[in-house]
């Protein structure tokens, strides 16, 4: 039974009922209210008022359709990119919320000129497929059920919790502009940022470096190739600190989101910060989000996605052959083992990086030509301070817990000296280098 909508006219007569598809958004927010309420019976009552009730589906659709539209368009007004918000509906809702995601932000970039779209945005819709697919507007919820192989009622049940998903982000610090307000740079920008950005030639090859790195089963091997790409890393970082010192234009510090995703997610969040502290950048976790915002400069933090991923990938599968663990008694002592394991891999490693770092800074100061590496490299690391201190103002350093299993770490330090050091709501907690 539909829901009648009425307004009291000034004489005190009643108004006639509002259109159909004003009576279609008012359910809709009816039900997102509801959801955001803990109301399950009212949700189920309105959900089945839309996809079943008497008005028209195309209403409906086009009513829910224009909602996810302005959630994408709240998101990204609040700082959020569009990787981000893919992850996070996938994290707090299903991979199908998330494909309703995707689908959302490719309708809503339609309204945007390209020429208004930051470089970084277009390279996030490219990488995460986001593009229109379906053949109209008004066929899309048809076309979705159809790929999805679900009815009608699971995708208004989908449209409306990732409506009040978006809805309900909360802010973060904006890392670059959002659709609309940015011009696209000419090509002579684009070249300058090129130069005095990252150099994809060296970026492939550290990227070649890794795969070889990760598909060894000799630990020498790994080392060798290790030792070189994370030489490569290193050099190209201060090649390009120095080209920008010379030519008076240092640029500034850049900002990237990388997934820290459960289980363990307290020691890879650790392992990410260490890695990103070796490279000259600052890790802040956002726990409850699910990924750590990392900032420097753009040679710096394309070096740390790498080397971190490698890492990680490195690190699970040695604590997976490692094989699960039980106690005196039989009981599971797998997760204490892989917590502690984890952790203790991210501390050798940091200190393994740390070391590698120092190594590279004096051989690169050997081979300056009597140029001082330390006032450049220093005042970039006061940039990335002073970028962190600008969007967390309020920074609260955290800790990664205890550890209660001394054979996972004495397991995750022995793992990580035979790593490859190679590269491929608010903030509740950061860690940064004392």
């Amino acid at each position: 039974m539909g829901v009648a909508v009425w307004k009291s006219r000034r004489s005190g007569s009643p108004e006639p009922p509002e259109p159909p598809a004003d009576a279609a958004a008012a359910l809709a927010d009816e039900a997102v209210r509801s959801l955001a309420s803990g109301d399950g019976p009212a949700f189920r009552r309105l959900l089945i008022e839309l996809a079943d009730g008497p008005h028209a589906p195309v209403l409906v659709d086009r009513c829910l359709r224009a909602r996810l539209r302005r959630g994408v368009a709240s998101a990204w007004n609040r700082g959020w990119q569009p990787a981000d918000v893919i992850r996070f509906a996938s994290r707090r809702r299903t991979a199908r919320h998330a494909r309703l995601a995707a689908d959302a932000i490719a309708d809503e970039m339609r309204a945007y000129s390209p020429a208004t779209v930051d470089g970084r945005w277009r390279e996030q819709l490219a990488s995460l497929e986001a593009a229109v697919w379906w053949a109209g507007d008004d066929s899309h919820a048809t076309e979705w059920c159809a790929r999805e192989n679900v009815d009608r009622a699971a995708y208004v049940t989908t449209a409306l919790e990732l409506a009040h998903l978006l809805e309900t982000l909360p802010k973060l610090p904006r890392l670059s502009p959002p659709p609309g307000t940015s011009p696209r740079p000419s090509s002579a920008d684009d070249s300058r940022r090129a130069a005095g950005g990252v150099d994809e030639r060296v970026l492939g090859k550290v990227r070649a470096l890794l795969a070889k790195a990760e598909s060894t089963e000799f630990p020498e091997e790994a080392e060798a190739l290790s030792a070189r790409a994370q030489e490569l890393m290193a050099r190209h970082s201060i090649d390009h600190a120095l080209l920008a010192a010379e030519r008076g234009d240092a640029g500034a510090p850049a900002g990237r989101r990388i997934a820290v995703d459960n289980p363990y997610d307290a020691p890879k969040a650790v392992l990410l910060t260490v890695v990103a502290d070796a490279n000259r950048c600052r890790a802040i976790w956002h726990r409850e989000l699910g990924f750590c915002t990392v900032l420097g400069f753009p040679a710096e933090l394309a070096a740390v996605e790498m080397l971190f991923t490698s890492l990680l990938v490195q690190a699970t599968s040695a604590m997976v052959h490692a094989g699960p663990r039980r106690d005196a008694r039989g009981r599971s002592r797998t997760r204490s083992f892989r917590h502690a394991f984890l952790n203790a891999y991210a501390s050798r490693i940091g200190e393994r990086l740390r070391e590698a770092a120092g190594g590279a800074e004096d051989r690169a100061a050997a081979d300056a030509g009597g140029k001082d590496l330390l006032p450049v490299l220093a005042a970039r690391d006061r940039a990335v301070e002073r970028a962190v201190d600008t969007m967390f103002p309020n920074l609260a350093k955290g800790r990664a817990g205890s550890v209660s299993n001394y054979e996972g770490w004495v397991a995750g330090r022995a793992a990580a000296d035979l790593a490859s050091l190679n590269g491929r709501s608010e903030v509740t907690g950061a860690f940064r280098r004392s």
